[in-house]
């Protein structure tokens, strides 16, 4: 049968489907004796419109409708495949989606603007939000942790849009993100370390450059024993601390009020006594108080920034602090993060769409109004290879941390190899 004709009849299915089905009571059902009921129901309906079809074309405008009444419709296909790391609706009729790190587009439909909207609604009803044209914005996430945005007219020129960053069902091993090359497993050593002995790490890069990927994986080296509290806009982080407490922000409801923003959260973790508090992304005024939390007992706390180097790093956060209108003298602001922060990674997306660790550095104090910085390891691209795969090399910088005092204090130690020993990318 046509692909116009198949899409007519799932339309009509649909229409009649949905007449006969108590929405309602359905939901009090028990999801798997639903699906039976509703996809026995499906079939009936489509043997009374006497159409001839073949078995693979009934069992697609059943496994369609299927999605339509319990999933997210069209997306649900896409959310089923592993290898799918972002979901972009553009339109009605324009979907994209990233596999292995690279854009392509899909032949996915809308039957219409509406029905994009009822996939928005869906998402956002879950989790006690709302969209219309008073609030023509919103951020989600769908049960697995999938953060959701979405944006409709009249903010939105061509239709409602959707973009769905999608999380794994767990924090990468350390093996596995060796074995990708993403990092070097002196690297991680040294890292791995840091994070036991409390020293705080602030996690840098673009967007899609894996930050809240390497963040969940550094979370894995907290010790059992300690209080972790996160502070999330959307609730990304995936830890498997037993003592843990996640907090997320709240958006203002209709009448503009009820908002808490990162930093009421933050002041608040405060008092809930942290041992560490790892804050998703820090992007606004909350933080000085982040600053002031790493300073007066919260060591080894972890956060990302987005910024294209470790310096503009630091940077983006003098200009955070300044936003909280503190007041407070550049320099002043300076030795806050000087003394609150050892060490920077910055992650990177490649061309090729890996993830890489381009650098690690590490803070080590001020230089008269100069926050004084070394590299202790870098990534160094040497061009592309003939499959397309970007070329480079993990090389220590050969000089030693500061931080290896605070190490042995803390009764670890590290070889001297690991700040000698290069990994070829290839």
């Amino acid at each position: 049968m046509e692909k116009l004709n198949l899409e007519k009849l799932k339309a009509d299915v649909l229409g009649t489907l949905i007449s006969k089905l108590d929405l309602e009571r359905l939901s009090t059902v028990q999801h798997a004796k639903a699906r039976e009921a509703v996809s026995g129901l499906i079939l009936e309906i489509i043997a009374d419109h006497k159409m001839p079809l073949s078995a693979p074309e009934k069992e697609k405008i059943q496994s369609d409708l299927l999605d339509e009444v319990f999933g997210l419709g069209p997306l649900e296909g896409l959310l089923r495949d592993p290898r799918v790391s972002d979901i972009l609706v553009n339109s009605k009729d324009v979907v994209y989606i990233e596999r292995g790190g690279k854009l392509e587009k899909t032949d996915i439909v809308f039957r219409d603007d509406r029905h994009v909207m009822q996939i928005i609604d869906r998402i956002v009803s879950k989790v006690g939000r709302r969209i219309d044209e008073s609030s023509p914005m919103v951020d989600a996430r769908l049960p697995d942790g999938s953060r959701v945005n979405a944006i409709i007219p009249p903010l939105a020129l061509d239709g409602p849009a959707v973009s769905i960053r999608r999380f794994g069902t767990g924090p990468l091993s350390v093996d596995a993100l060796v074995e990708l090359k993403s990092v070097s497993p002196e690297m991680m050593h040294v890292l791995a370390a840091a994070v036991r002995a409390r020293i705080s790490v602030l996690i840098s890069g673009g967007t899609g450059a894996g930050k809240t990927t390497f963040l969940n994986m550094l979370s894995q080296y907290i010790p059992q024993s300690e209080r972790v509290i996160t502070i999330e806009d959307a609730a990304e982080l995936q830890l498997a601390q037993g003592n843990l407490i996640r907090l997320e922000t709240r958006p203002p409801n209709v009448e503009g009020q009820g908002a808490v923003r990162q930093r009421q959260l933050l002041v608040n973790s405060l008092r809930m006594r942290p041992d560490r508090i790892i804050i998703g992304e820090v992007r606004g005024e909350e933080a000085f108080d982040m600053l002031q939390a790493m300073n007066t007992g919260h060591e080894g706390s972890m956060t990302t920034i987005h910024a294209n180097t470790p310096r503009d790093a630091l940077s983006r956060l003098e200009s955070m602090v300044a936003m909280g209108n503190m007041n407070l003298p550049e320099k002043t602001v300076r030795q806050q993060i000087a003394s609150a922060i050892s060490i920077v990674v910055q992650c990177s997306r490649m061309s090729d769409g890996s993830r890489r660790v381009m650098s690690i550095a590490e803070i080590t104090g001020m230089d008269e109004n100069v926050i004084s910085m070394q590299e202790i390891f870098t990534f160094v691209r040497k061009g592309i290879g003939p499959n397309g795969k970007v070329l480079g090399t993990f090389k220590p910088s050969g000089i030693r941390p500061k931080f290896l005092e605070r190490l042995r204090v803390a009764g670890v130690t590290l070889a001297a190899e690991l700040f000698e020993t290069s990994m070829e990318v290839a």
